[in-house]
C-alpha cells in the first residue's frame, strides 16, 4: 500500500529465521505467483464486514449485511431515504398521494433494466409488491403492506397503490431494503444470485469468504468508476485492525473495535468517519415483573444512568446519549437527556417513595455484542449505587431470543435496536417490553393517520415525549457508526438511515497504484491449480483406495473375521453417533427461524418459513428424514444459508483438509527431529534446551501464536497477507502461502506433544533387551535408533498422530477466525451461534466419522506395525 512504513532492519533480523523455516519452503516453487502486479490506477476495491448475510435477498431475509451489500449497489426500491431520513424517488421519478390519503400513484422512471436485460416496468412492479405481502410470503416486514388493498398497473410507467386505511408511513417503509424490485423470471433465485436494477451486479459469493459485485453494463445511468467491489467476511476485531493495517482490505464499514480507532486516527493512510445510526442502544425493562411495573422505579433507574460515562467506559467516547427512542438525526427529533439528569439521590428517593428504601435485586441479561457487555457492567455499578443489587448474566444470541425476546424471562437486559421507524414496537402488548399504554397506541394510530408532514413531526415528538415520561426504558445512547478506509478513496456515500454505503461514485485518485487488491497472485493460475483441484475432487475416493488397501492386507494376516468384527463396531458407533449428536443438538435453547428473522418479524413470514424448513413437523419425523437423507448422501438443506448442506461441507473441505494434512505435515517435520535429538542426547543440555522448548510450545495458545504472527509478518514486515483465502483458482502458491501462517500456528503446539510422546515412548524402548543386544552387536547408536528403536516406539505416535488430524480438522475454529478462513471449524461455529440445527449434527456427524475412521485406520496400522496386538490366534 502507497505511504505503508517500511520494516526496519531489526524487525526485518527478527522475523527472518522463522520466514526462511517456513514460508520460503512452502512457496519458493511458486515465487512467480508472489509478484504484485503493474502500478495502474486501481478500479477495484476490497470492502471487510463484520458480518456474513445468510442469503443475498434482502426481501426474504431482515439481516442487516444484506442491505449494507446490495441495496442501493444490486437492488433498488421505488423510493430511497435521503441525507435527511426523508424518503426520496428512486425507480419511481415521482408519486401523488390523493387527498384522502387512500391512493398513491407512481409515475416511474423510463429506461431502466436488470442487469440480466430483463426491462423494469409497472408489471414487474406490481409483482415485487405483491411477492412481498402474499400469504405465503417469508418477507419479514410483509405486515408493513397490510394496508394495501390492491395493486393496479394503469401503464408501463403508472403503478397505483389502493390503501384500506390510511397509512403515513408507507414512503418509509417503501424505502427500506425489504421492498426491493425484482424480476419474476429471477425472483425464486436471488437468494442465491441476485438480480437487480443497481449500478452494479452479483459476481461470485464465495460462502464463509466473500461477495464480489461488478460494473453492471446495462445500468441506466453513468458507469460506477469501481470495476469491482469484493465484500470480505472479517468477524473478529484483532483480525479487522491486522487486515486494514497490513493493506489487505481498502475499507472496513461499521468498524467493530472503537478502541483501536485512534490509531488510524494517527495514521495517515487512513480516513476514519464517525457518524450514527438508527441503532438506539437501550436497558430493556420488563414491566411485567414487580417493582419494575412501578413508574418510581423506573424513573429511578432513568435517574441513576450517567450517559457520559457509558459511552466512555462502553464506547470509548464514541455514540450520541439520548432520552427516547428516537434517532437524534431525524428532523423530528427531540432532545430529552435532560428529562432524567444524572441524579443518583433522586434515584434513591423514587425508590424509598415507591416502598424499597433498601433496594432490590435483579438480574441483568446481555446478549453477546461488546457494547452490550462492557455497558452492563457500568449500569449494574450505577443502579447499584441507588440501591439496586444487578447480577449480571451473559447470554449467546440464541438464547437471549429465547429467554429474552420470547419468553419475557428477565428483568433487565441491554441491547440495540437497529431497525429504522420502529417506535411502534412500544405499541405491542405481546412485545418483550411488556409496556401497554391506551395513549401511546392513540398516538401510534394518529401518526399512521395522518399524510401531512408538519402533522407527522407532531405526532413523533409526542410520542419521544410520551416514552421518556413514562421511562419505558432506560433510554442509553445512539450507536454509533465508525468507517475506516483507505485515505486516497473518493466518493463514498454513507446512508445513516439503512446502514448501507453507496459504491457507484466511488473512486481511487491518482495517487493509488494498483497492488492488485483482489489478490497479487491473478499472473500464474492454471496447471497447478487444476491438479490440486483434481486431487482434492479425488481425495475422498483415494481415502477409501487406501482403506480398502489396508483392510485387504489386515484380512491376510489376520482373517476376515477380524476385520469384520472391526467393521462392525465402526457401523454401530456412527449409528449410536447420529442418534446422540440429533438429541444433543435439538436440546440446544432458542429458535432458528426467529434468529433468522429478527425481532420485528410478522409472525405470518416466520411460519412461511418454519413450513419451508420442515421445522413445523415433530422431531422423531425430522431424525428418520434426516437419517434416511444421509443414507442417500444427502444431509438435508442448511436454515441459514438455504443451500444444501452437502455443498457447504464439500466448500469448507477444500481449506479444512489441506490445513489439517499442511499443520500435520509441520507437525511431523518438527517433532520426529526433536524426539529423536532428545532422545539421542538424553540428559544433555541439549535434551534439556529442546524440553524448554516443547514446554513452551504447550503453553503458547495457537490462536495468541497466529496473532503474534500476522503482527510479525503482516503488519511489520508486510510480507504475507493478514488472513483470508484466495481460493484454489487463482494458484497452488497463493493459496498455500495463504495457509502457511495459520498451519504453522496449528502445528506448534501439537509438534511439541508429538515430540514429547517420542521421545518418552524412544527412552522406554531404548532400555529394552533387543536394544540392548543389538549394541552389544556393534550397531551404531543411529542405527539403534533408527532400525531398532523407532519402529516399536511408533505405536504411541500413530495414535497422537490420528487424534491430531482429527483436532486439526476441525479444532482450528479460533485459527480460522484469527486468520479469517472459511473453514470447517468456522462453519460450525456460526451454525451453533445462528441454530442452524440441520448444518450442526450433518457437520458433527461428518467430523464424528472422520475421528472414528481415523482411529479405524489407525488400529490397522498398529496391528500391521505390531502384530503382537492381534487377536489370539490370529497371528
Amino acid at each position: 500500500m502507497s505511504g505503508a512504513p517500511r520494516p526496519s532492519a531489526r524487525s526485518a533480523a527478527r522475523a527472518s529465521l522463522l520466514w526462511i523455516a517456513l514460508v520460503v519452503p512452502a512457496t519458493a516453487a511458486f515465487g512467480d505467483q508472489l509478484a504484485p502486479s503493474g502500478g495502474a490506477v486501481r478500479d477495484r476495491i476490497v470492502v471487510g464486514m463484520q458480518l456474513e448475510p445468510p442469503i443475498l435477498d434482502p426481501s426474504a431475509s431482515p439481516a442487516a449485511a444484506i442491505a449494507e451489500m446490495l441495496y442501493d449497489n444490486l437492488f433498488e426500491g421505488l423510493a430511497e431515504f435521503g441525507p435527511d431520513g426523508i424518503p426520496r424517488p428512486k425507480l419511481a421519478e415521482s408519486w401523488d398521494i390523493s387527498a384522502d390519503g387512500l391512493t398513491y400513484v407512481f409515475h416511474l422512471r423510463a429506461g431502466v433494466r436488470f442487469s440480466d436485460g430483463t426491462p423494469f416496468d409497472a408489471a414487474v412492479a406490481k409483482f415485487s409488491l405483491a411477492r412481498a405481502m402474499a400469504p405465503d410470503s417469508v418477507n419479514a416486514q410483509r405486515a408493513r403492506l397490510a394496508a394495501v388493498a390492491a395493486i393496479d398497473v394503469v401503464d408501463a410507467r403508472t403503478l397505483v397503490l389502493r390503501l384500506r386505511r390510511r397509512t403515513g408511513s408507507l414512503l418509509e417503509y417503501l424505502a427500506g431494503a425489504a421492498f426491493v424490485m425484482v424480476a419474476p423470471n429471477t425472483a425464486s433465485g436471488n437468494a442465491q444470485h441476485p438480480v437487480g436494477t443497481g449500478p452494479f451486479r452479483f459476481a461470485a459469493w464465495r460462502r464463509g469468504d466473500s461477495v464480489t459485485l461488478e460494473r453492471n453494463p446495462v445500468y441506466r445511468g453513468e458507469a460506477p468508476p469501481l470495476a469491482a467491489v469484493t465484500f470480505r467476511f472479517i468477524a473478529d476485531p484483532a483480525s479487522a485492525y491486522a487486515a486494514l493495517m497490513a493493506g489487505d482490505i481498502d475499507v472496513y464499514t461499521n468498524y467493530p473495535a472503537p478502541e483501536s480507532l485512534a490509531q488510524f486516527k494517527a495514521d495517515p493512510r487512513f480516513t476514519v468517519s464517525v457518524g450514527s445510526t438508527e441503532t438506539e442502544v437501550l436497558i430493556g425493562i420488563n414491566e411485567r415483573h414487580a417493582p419494575l411495573s412501578d413508574l418510581h422505579v423506573r424513573r429511578a433507574i432513568s435517574y441513576a444512568l450517567d450517559r457520559s460515562a457509558i459511552i466512555n467506559g462502553a464506547m470509548f467516547g464514541y455514540g450520541l446519549p439520548i432520552g427516547s427512542h428516537f434517532p437524534p438525526g431525524k428532523p423530528a427529533y427531540v432532545d430529552l437527556t435532560g428529562r432524567y439528569p444524572y441524579d443518583p439521590a433522586a434515584g434513591r428517593a423514587l425508590l424509598a417513595q415507591a416502598g424499597y428504601p433498601n433496594g432490590f435485586a435483579l438480574v441483568l441479561e446481555l446478549p453477546p455484542p461488546a457494547y452490550a457487555r462492557r455497558s452492563g457492567e457500568i449500569v449494574a455499578a450505577e443502579l447499584g449505587a441507588i440501591g439496586i443489587r444487578v447480577r449480571i448474566q451473559n447470554l449467546e444470541w440464541a438464547q437471549w431470543l429465547d429467554q429474552v425476546y420470547t419468553r419475557h424471562d428477565y428483568d433487565l437486559s441491554i441491547v440495540g435496536h437497529a431497525e429504522p421507524m420502529d417506535y411502534d414496537i412500544y405499541a405491542r402488548d405481546d412485545y418483550y417490553f411488556g409496556y401497554s399504554n391506551r395513549d401511546f397506541k392513540a398516538l401510534i394510530a394518529a401518526l399512521e393517520n395522518s399524510v401531512d408532514a408538519g402533522e407527522r413531526a407532531a405526532a413523533l415528538e409526542a410520542i419521544q415525549r410520551k416514552l421518556a415520561d413514562d421511562a419505558v426504558n432506560g433510554f442509553l445512547f445512539q450507536y454509533p457508526r465508525l468507517d475506516v478506509w483507505n485515505v486516497h478513496l473518493r466518493g463514498l456515500r454513507i446512508d445513516d438511515v439503512l446502514g448501507v454505503v453507496d459504491w457507484s461514485a466511488a473512486h481511487f485518485d491518482g495517487a493509488a497504484a494498483r497492488r492488485d487488491a483482489s489478490g497479487a497472485t491473478q499472473a500464474a493460475r492454471g496447471t497447478g491449480a487444476n491438479v490440486l483441484r483434481a486431487m482434492l475432487d479425488a481425495a475422498p475416493w483415494g481415502v477409501v483406495a487406501a482403506v480398502l488397501a489396508g483392510l485387504a492386507a489386515v484380512a491376510r494376516r489376520f482373517g476376515p473375521a477380524y476385520v469384520l468384527a472391526r467393521l462392525a463396531v465402526l457401523a454401530t458407533t456412527l449409528v449410536l453417533a447420529t442418534a446422540v449428536v440429533f438429541l444433543v443438538v435439538q436440546i440446544l435453547p432458542g429458535d432458528p427461524v426467529r434468529f433468522m428473522m429478527g425481532l420485528q418479524a410478522d409472525p405470518g413470514a416466520v411460519s412461511a418459513v418454519r413450513h419451508e424448513l420442515g421445522l413445523d413437523v415433530g422431531t422423531g419425523r425430522r431424525y428418520l428424514d434426516w437419517i434416511w437423507g444421509l443414507a442417500r448422501g444427502d444431509f438435508g438443506t442448511s436454515y441459514t444459508y438455504r443451500v444444501p448442506v452437502r455443498v457447504l461441507i464439500g466448500e469448507r473441505l477444500e481449506i479444512s483438509v489441506p490445513l489439517a494434512v499442511y499443520a500435520l505435515s509441520l507437525t511431523a517435520l518438527i517433532a520426529f527431529p526433536l524426539g529423536l535429538i532428545a532422545a539421542s542426547r538424553r540428559d544433555t543440555w541439549l535434551d534439556r534446551v529442546i524440553s524448554v522448548f516443547t514446554q513452551l510450545g504447550l503453553a503458547i495458545p495457537n490462536f495468541w501464536l497466529g496473532l503474534l504472527l500476522v503482527i510479525v509478518f503482516a503488519l511489520d514486515l508486510h510480507w504475507v497477507a493478514a488472513g483470508g483465502f484466495p481460493g484454489w483458482q487463482t494458484g497452488v502458491g497463493a493459496a498455500l502461502a495463504a495457509l502457511t501462517l495459520p498451519a504453522f500456528a496449528l502445528a506448534a503446539p501439537q509438534a511439541a506433544i508429538l515430540a514429547r510422546v517420542l521421545r518418552s515412548a524412544l527412552v522406554a524402548t531404548l532400555s529394552e533387551d533387543y536394544v540392548r543386544t543389538a549394541r552389544a552387536k556393534g550397531a551404531d547408536a543411529w542405527r539403534v535408533l533408527w532400525r531398532h528403536a523407532l519402529p516399536n516406539a511408533l505405536l504411541p505416535v500413530l495414535t497422537i498422530l490420528g487424534l491430531q488430524f482429527s483436532f486439526l480438522l476441525a479444532g482450528a475454529v479460533l485459527i480460522e477466525n484469527v486468520f479469517f478462513l472459511p473453514g470447517l471449524g468456522r462453519l460450525l461455529f456460526l451454525a451453533i451461534l445462528q441454530r442452524d440445527l440441520i448444518v450442526v449434527q450433518s457437520v458433527v456427524i461428518v467430523l464424528v466419522g472422520a475421528v472414528v475412521l481415523v482411529s479405524f485406520c489407525v488400529d490397522l496400522a498398529v496391528a500391521l506395525v505390531n502384530p503382537r496386538l492381534a487377536p489370539r490366534g490370529d497371528s
